[in-house]
């Protein structure tokens, strides 16, 4: 079994938020703290580090993670390139990866994609539906693999992946959990969810 130790996290907060007007998604307030911040919670006590992959506004950032990693190469050039740096900024065997604009993952991922894994280079998370590429766990040796990837002028994660052993994980039980946002209204909808289950499980309700 892989353990903490072994595990290091990052948080993927390097797009342009193109959908959001430009604004920066992971610094955007939801539930009274920035969005980033609930991915944050998942990580916390489960990986020896917590990494946040940005690209803009990285003082913000430091004083959220352990360590802030900026894409290997600039120009935005999408979460494949984020997934490479962190791959190749972490100082463990295995890294877990997750999006900034996911805040209702559920709180035992880490462990279930742990899990999981069995003999596979890489698990994905499925939700009975889909596939989420972004939120995935890699084996830090694929590092090199990937940069003559990108190289090569790949773009496409699941493309990737598929060059690889790797496996999907079940979390059909919870697919609301993977809700992302690309909207100010999507947002509000998603906030209304995670502060109705934040109330739910509240010790005093």
């Amino acid at each position: 079994m892989i353990t903490q130790g072994e595990l290091s996290g990052m948080i993927l907060a390097g797009g342009q938020g193109r959908r959001m007007g430009g604004r920066d998604k992971g610094l955007e307030p939801f539930a009274g703290r920035p969005l980033v911040a609930h991915v944050i919670e998942r990580l916390e006590g489960r990986v020896a580090e917590v990494m946040i992959n940005a690209n803009r506004h990285l003082d913000a950032y430091r004083a959220l993670a352990d360590r802030v990693v900026i894409d290997a190469e600039d120009g935005f050039q999408g979460p494949l390139m984020g997934i490479y740096s962190g791959l190749r900024a972490a100082t463990t065997p295995w890294l877990v990866v997750a999006p900034c604009d996911s805040p209702a993952l559920p709180g035992d991922l880490v462990a279930r994609l742990v899990a999981g894994v069995g003999g596979a280079d890489i698990a994905v998370a499925h939700d009975g539906e889909r596939l989420h590429p972004v939120v995935a766990l890699l084996r830090t040796a694929l590092a090199d693999d990937l940069a003559a990837a990108l190289a090569a002028g790949e773009r496409k994660i699941d493309r990737w992946y598929a060059r690889h052993a790797w496996c999907e994980v079940d979390f059909s039980d919870c697919p609301g959990a993977f809700a992302n946002l690309n909207t100010d209204d999507e947002k509000r909808r998603l906030e209304q969810v995670v502060s109705h289950r934040a109330h739910k499980e509240s010790p005093t309700s």
